[in-house]
Formats: C-alpha cells, structure tokens, sequence
C-alpha cells in the first residue's frame, strides 16, 4: 500500500465490529452468459472452485460463531452447485436466515423443497417484458420465459422473493418489466440499478476503481469465492484478504490485510450498490406468516447486510 493510501487509513477505515451477513459465491457456473455485465465474469464454462462441501460446512459453522444471521449463496448460478440443498440446511441447522441469489432459468424438484424451508428466501435480476431484448442481456437461449415461469411459480409456492431490474442499454424496457414483475405477483420495491464497471462491464481492464462501490464493504459483511478466498464484499473481488482453507474466519477479519482492504474504499453513508441485490436488515421485522423481510417494510433500507452482484 502506498505512502498516500495508508496515510488516509484513519479516515477511510470502518472497523467491523459485527459481521451480520456472508456472499458465499460457491460456483463461477452459469447457463446464461451475460457479457455486458456479469460482475464475475461467470457462464457455461465456470467451475465450482476448490471449496468442498466440507469446507463450506466449516465456514459455515464458523460463521454461525461469530454471530453471522444472514447467508446468501450466490455465483455464478448456485443451484447449480451439486451440493446447495444440503448447504441450505446446514446453514438453516446453525441459527442463520438463507437468501439463494438464483436467476431462475431451471430449478429442480430437490431445489423447491429446499427453497420452500422456513428461513429460505430467493432472489433474482429482470431485464425486459420482451423475450428477445432479456435474452440478448443474459445471453441464454429460452431464459426468458424460463425465469418468468419460475417466478410465478416461487409466488405460487409463497416464497419470499425479491427482484430487481438491472439497467443494461439505453432504450431498455424497463418499466415494462417492472409492471410484468407485478403481474405475476411479485410484491415490494422493484429496484433498478445501472450496470456497474465491475467484471464483464469493465471492458477488460486489469485496473479497478474502487468508487464503483457502495462505500459500506466490509463494514458488516464479507464475501467467500469458490476457491475460499475471503474479499469485503462480491462487488470488491480484487480486494483479497485471506484465504479461509488456511486461516480461520475470525483471524481474517482481525488481520492487517482485512484493514489494509478496508482502507481503499471511499467510504459513503448512502445505500449498497446494486440496491436490488441487498438482502434486507437482520434487524427488520417480518411481515405475518413471512420467514424474513419483505421490501416492503418501512424499516429495510437497501445497503445491509451484503452488497451483492448483477445477476443475469
């Protein structure tokens, strides 16, 4: 870190004192391929890293021991990690709420009944109430019309869903698919976020602009790759801290480098980036007969507890 940079360290730097939320991106696997903007530059060809089911199990009791209440599997696509359903549970047996960030191309029967658990919730991204303009976003074939029957089947089932509209080109249909998102009953606040210059959207280049973040990674959340590398949030993947097959959980958020990370990041009070990916506040009430936040109460503000990806 440069003379300049750890100079600022004071001013920058925003202890966490409480780590209320972990992105744990278990696969690079994706069926879309959404070359405009996916933030890790996942797709068909994508591995699911060197973390077992194991490992992920013993981070996630780690986690539990630190107080963690909110996990959210991401990727890539997650439900197509081998080994979700039984990660949902373990998670669920440790005390701590699951949100799976899934882009609802294809879910399978096993995937229903872990996401129908109490304690489960899904998200996903929207792009167009046109077939042809949302699959020249996300690149996959019938994802359109695959992504909009499983929302309306995840409402059917009445799990808790949320889904926002990633902004990707000029022209886009957005309020279109904001009101086709009502339609087939999707409820709460319908975010929209433009396309952040992070992964695909950053056109190649090896350099990273830290102000393309939302200013609050690391103060109550970190993120885990598929390969256990620990970063203050998806968003901020080049900002490495450790490594958790090596170190513990807890000695990651202690040590210099976690700080030296933090110390890069102008800090900003306003909300996380992208809002449409944020899980709500663990602190939030639940509405009736609903396992966790819906958008719609007044006290959720977007920016807590994890800042997330686009999802395609």
């Amino acid at each position: 870190m440069d003379a300049e940079r750890s100079g600022d360290r004071t001013k920058h730097t925003r202890p966490t004192t409480q780590l209320r939320s972990l992105a744990l991106e278990i696969t690079g696997q994706c069926q879309n391929t959404c070359a405009s903007h996916c933030y890790a530059t996942s797709g068909p060809h994508g591995s699911h890293g060197t973390m077992t089911r194991d490992d992920w199990c013993a981070l996630l009791n780690q986690a539990a021991g630190l107080g963690v209440a909110m996990v959210q599997y991401i990727g890539g696509e997650p439900t197509l990690h081998p080994h979700l359903p039984q990660l949902i549970d373990h998670a669920l047996s440790r005390g701590m709420r699951v949100e799976v960030f899934s882009n609802l191309v294809h879910v399978r029967p096993p995937m229903w009944r872990a996401f129908s658990r109490p304690g489960v919730s899904l998200a996903t991204s929207y792009y167009s109430h046109h077939a042809t303009e949302h699959e020249q976003i996300t690149g996959g074939r019938g994802s359109y019309a695959r992504t909009k029957a499983n929302i309306a089947e995840t409402v059917r089932r009445g799990i808790p869903l949320r889904a926002g509209i990633i902004h990707v080109h000029d022209g886009q249909a957005i309020e279109g698919a904001r009101a086709e998102l009502r339609r087939l009953g999707v409820t709460g606040t319908i975010g929209v976020d433009r396309v952040r210059a992070i992964g695909n959207a950053s056109g190649g280049l090896e350099v990273h602009n830290p102000a393309e973040l939302c200013g609050r990674c690391g103060t109550d959340r970190a993120a885990i790759n598929p390969d256990g590398v620990v970063t203050l949030c998806v968003m901020s993947r080049w900002l490495t801290a450790g490594d958790v097959r090596t170190q513990g959980l807890a000695e990651i958020l202690a040590g210099p480098e976690w700080v030296d990370r933090m110390a890069v990041i102008p800090r900003s009070a306003g909300g996380c980036v992208p809002d449409t990916c944020t899980p709500k506040e663990d602190s939030c009430q639940p509405s009736p007969g609903v396992d966790g936040c819906t958008p719609d109460d007044s006290a959720c503000q977007p920016g807590q507890p994890a800042c997330l990806p686009k999802f395609p």
